[in-house]
């Protein structure tokens, strides 16, 4: 990706050009996803007041770009980890959008991006904010060919910049 290219277009709300609204059901979720031909659902686990949210929202999930290739390949929706909303995970269990996030993902700082596989298998989890759109479009990468089955999202990296 040409970082150059993704500042040239105007930024986009990613709540509106990014993440998809939920039904709020996982299970669901993962079989539209399959039936769309997605490589993956990708969740984007944050609470308001986090600063690191806010940068991937304002500098990287609102580029054109880094949105249409990431809507391309992955369902992606956002997670509340301080919500009280009822949600259904990828295994039809029934609970709170914080307990979700907390007892079955172990989020405990933000944001946390997790890509899950078409079976509702976690397979890569980056805790943190990336450095730039360029890092995070890596990742996507990383996951949509399937890299990360045979090494780390780190060598992944080193190998692309070099």
């Amino acid at each position: 990706m040409s970082l150059g290219m993704a500042q040239a277009s105007s930024p986009r709300d990613p709540y509106i050009h990014f993440f998809q609204q939920s039904l709020g059901d996982f299970s669901e979720e993962l079989q539209v996803a399959k039936e769309d031909g997605k490589k993956a659902v990708m969740l984007f686990f944050e609470q308001d007041e986090c600063p690191f949210c806010h940068y991937m929202k304002n500098t990287v999930l609102n580029q054109p770009e880094v949105q249409e290739y990431f809507r391309k390949h992955f369902a992606l929706f956002a997670i509340d980890i301080e919500g009280d909303i009822e949600m259904t995970d990828f295994e039809g269990q029934t609970m709170k959008m914080k307990d979700f996030a907390f007892k079955l993902n172990r989020v405990r700082a933000t944001p946390v991006i997790a890509f899950y596989d078409m079976e509702g298998e976690r397979v890569v989890r980056y805790i943190g904010k990336t450095s730039d759109a360029d890092e995070f479009m890596l990742l996507g990468h990383f996951v949509a060919e399937g890299k990360y089955k045979d090494m780390r999202f780190t060598k992944y990296k080193r190998e692309q910049r070099k």
